[in-house]
């Protein structure tokens, strides 16, 4: 489609260009912030999940363990919490008996052990027995002598560095019964200090108290925060995680979370560095945390709150877990072999249905919240990250202007299909590329504004060219249908506005094209016969006329007249009816062998052209429409027409249509003089392919609509 002829079928489908257009601005304004679609947001997210679930790794990853507290374990040894002895047994049986690479607790263990037996004696016994001299006294001197959070503690102490403890953000501060809250109790040290993301802070959520496990104890373990959602979506479904979070009380920082905390010590990872990209005008943002592990540097990528899209695992062919589990039971009864997790990162969680830590997530409805750990910390270590980068909103605009584009192209189609296959096209396109990048580059880009306003606008595209534009073709084709052929319909039906039956003055080339002797053949031919040889002939000039894009006007007895250049107006009409009529000649002969063999006699023609001013419109009665032309330049086509006998030849050509095609080689017959006429008219036949007309043509018809008009005799002969 050339410029010219899209700026004209732009002009020509205003209404429903605005109307296709309408879903793609509210998609712009969506993704400039100002207007808020949820339905769009929502539409990603399922994407995104759906995305993932496709091309996430399959089946078990055997570097990570989860240890699980699941329903035999609290059948075995009782309700949560358990005893810190018997947690210090589980993590000497891991760390010692078993040796693993890297031990974490999904858990905080924030306020000291009141499940123990000295305790409970303690809590019993004290200003509560008959009054004997230094009961109490004593009663406290048994009970400091075994001290379950000190046993615990030195069980996480005797693995330096190969320990994380879970810690928890809250927002409850100035509570004094909070742990974090008890005076003289600090925190752990941050991962980064408060001020270390500068401008950017604001960013990264923040909480008022961290709450910290064993307080005030030392056990050389790191801290990891096990906060999985700090802004959930609407629908719950966990996606993304944060890897770093702020303490903006005093003394502040930044932490880790437990994943982070992991994978640095499972790799002997140094703090990250903090990775921020600039842009003239802003303030620096936070893109990745730069990581030096062994294997080299890992830039992990993230939002600007510190953010990480989980890449979730998929689960094996036979539906199983992700990851190995674990029964707490097993490990603590010993019923693991010496060293069968050895070098394993292992992960202490729950998924007893009762400690509530199950979590909505794209590949499970209640998937236990250790497991989201679980699948951040293989991410990390397969750097297989899916992130969605900081110019995702200008990926956005631009998805939404070339799907515009291609709607627009798709309007201006002549035909519906192919209007219908570029909108589709460019739908399907849009989720090709995204996958292929996903894929290849672990770019998670938005796409749902551009196809929900490229699917919006193709249906309201599609439905107003039904209900509206194909109202006015149908009008159109009322008007002009028996005139003009159904592509020509369709160009006016982009502009319907432009064509009516209204008179109007034109420049056009008028054809007349009569069968020779045809009188001689209704006297001797049956009335069926005639009949159908009548059909054959016009339907096969008719097929040529609308070929070319001329207008039939009517079929007078054995004559067809046509015209080019309205109602739809052609610049090369001349030439498109010297080419219809070199095509008429052309067919005459197969034609004519046809009827022969059907033992229908053979026909002759003339054809004669003009081309000049003429009144074009409906020239017919308030009882029946005929759109037709009348003037001069019609009166010498059909005298021109009379003159292919004499000459002998099948076309003749007035020297305005002549002038109009030069390209075209012609012969010149010379001059005559018609009738109404002061001054000799030159006259011309093509040459080329269009044959001769047959010998012994039967003489001319002496009549035509309008009276008689005998052949003028040439005044000159080539």
């Amino acid at each position: 489609m050339g410029p010219g002829r899209l700026l004209r079928g732009l002009r020509g489908h205003g209404w429903r260009i605005a109307i296709t257009l309408l879903p793609l601005l509210a998609g712009l304004a969506h993704t400039a912030g100002l207007l808020h679609l949820p339905g769009v947001d929502r539409l990603d997210a399922q994407l995104q999940d759906a995305r993932l679930r496709w091309h996430a790794p399959r089946g078990i990853d055997p570097r990570i363990v989860i240890v699980d507290i699941d329903e035999p374990s609290l059948k075995a040894f009782g309700q949560w919490p358990w005893s810190r002895e018997r947690l210090a047994r589980l993590t000497q049986e891991l760390t010692q008996r078993q040796q693993v690479r890297v031990l974490a607790f999904d858990m905080v263990f924030a306020e000291a052990d009141r499940t123990s037996g000295p305790a409970l004696v303690q809590a019993l016994g004290s200003g509560r027995w008959p009054a004997e001299p230094g009961f109490d006294a004593e009663l406290a001197r048994r009970a400091s002598a075994v001290d379950p959070d000190g046993e615990f503690a030195r069980a996480l102490a005797a693995a330096p560095g190969r320990v994380v403890l879970g810690v928890h953000f809250d927002g409850e501060a100035g509570d004094p019964d909070h742990p974090s809250a008890v005076p003289n109790v600090q925190p752990p040290a941050p991962l980064l200090p408060a001020d270390a993301l500068g401008p950017d802070a604001a960013r990264i959520p923040a909480w008022p108290t961290l709450v910290a496990s064993l307080p005030g104890r030392t056990t050389g373990a790191r801290p990891g925060f096990i906060n999985v959602v700090f802004q959930p979506g609407q629908d719950g479904v966990v996606r993304t995680v944060p890897l770093l979070a702020r303490l903006d009380t005093a003394p502040g920082g930044y932490y880790e979370s437990l994943a982070l905390a992991t994978f640095r010590a499972a790799t002997g990872s140094a703090p990250p560095v903090l990775r921020l990209a600039t842009a003239p005008g802003a303030a620096p943002r936070l893109v990745a945390l730069g990581l030096q592990t062994a294997s080299g540097r890992l830039d992990v990528p993230v939002g600007t709150d510190g953010g990480l899209v989980v890449p979730y695992r998929r689960p094996g062919e036979d539906a199983g877990p992700r990851f190995r589990y674990v029964s707490a039971r097993d490990v603590l009864e010993g019923r693991l072999a010496p060293a069968a997790l050895r070098d394993r990162i292992v992960l202490v969680g729950a998924s007893a249905a009762g400690l509530q830590d199950l979590r909505a997530t794209p590949i499970a409805a209640a998937l236990p919240g250790v497991e989201v750990h679980a699948h951040v910390l293989s991410g990390l270590l397969d750097r297989r990250l899916p992130h969605v980068p900081d110019y995702a909103p200008g990926y956005a605009w631009a998805s939404l202007v070339v799907i515009g584009l291609l709607l627009v192209l798709g309007v201006t189609r002549r035909s519906a299909a192919a209007g219908f296959a570029i909108g589709l096209g460019a739908c399907g396109g849009l989720l090709l590329l995204n996958d292929l990048l996903y894929r290849h580059g672990d770019l998670a880009l938005p796409q749902a504004a551009a196809l929900l306003a490229g699917a919006t606008g193709l249906l309201l595209s599609m439905s107003w060219g039904y209900f509206v534009e194909s109202r006015k073709r149908r009008g159109l084709m009322r008007l002009f249908g028996a005139y003009v052929p159904p592509q020509l319909v369709d160009d006016m039906a982009r502009e319907p506005h432009r064509y009516s039956m209204r008179a109007e003055s034109r420049v056009l080339t008028i054809m007349f094209c009569d069968m020779r002797g045809f009188t001689h053949l209704a006297e001797h031919m049956a009335p069926t016969t005639l009949q159908t040889l009548l059909h054959e002939v016009f339907t096969r000039f008719t097929e040529i006329v609308n070929r070319h894009g001329g207008t039939v006007d009517k079929y007078m007895g054995d004559c067809l007249m046509a015209f080019w250049g309205a109602p739809v107006a052609q610049a090369d009409h001349a030439a498109r009816a010297v080419h219809a009529a070199q095509d008429i000649v052309a067919a005459l002969p197969a034609l004519n062998a046809q009827h022969q063999a059907a033992g229908l006699p053979a026909v002759a023609i003339g054809i004669g052209l003009n081309t000049g001013p003429v009144v074009v419109g409906n020239m017919g009665s308030a009882l029946r429409r005929s759109y037709t032309v009348i003037g001069d330049a019609v009166n010498l086509a059909a005298r021109l027409e009379g003159l292919c006998t004499p000459h002998g030849v099948p076309i003749v050509v007035g020297e305005n249509t002549r002038a109009l095609t030069p390209e075209a080689p012609w012969r010149e017959l010379g001059e005559v003089q018609v009738r109404g006429r002061q001054r000799g008219v030159r006259i011309y036949t093509p040459e080329g392919p269009a044959p001769a007309m047959p010998p012994n043509s039967p003489p001319v018809r002496q009549g035509h609509a309008g009276g008689p008009r005998p052949p003028a005799p040439a005044r000159t002969a080539n």
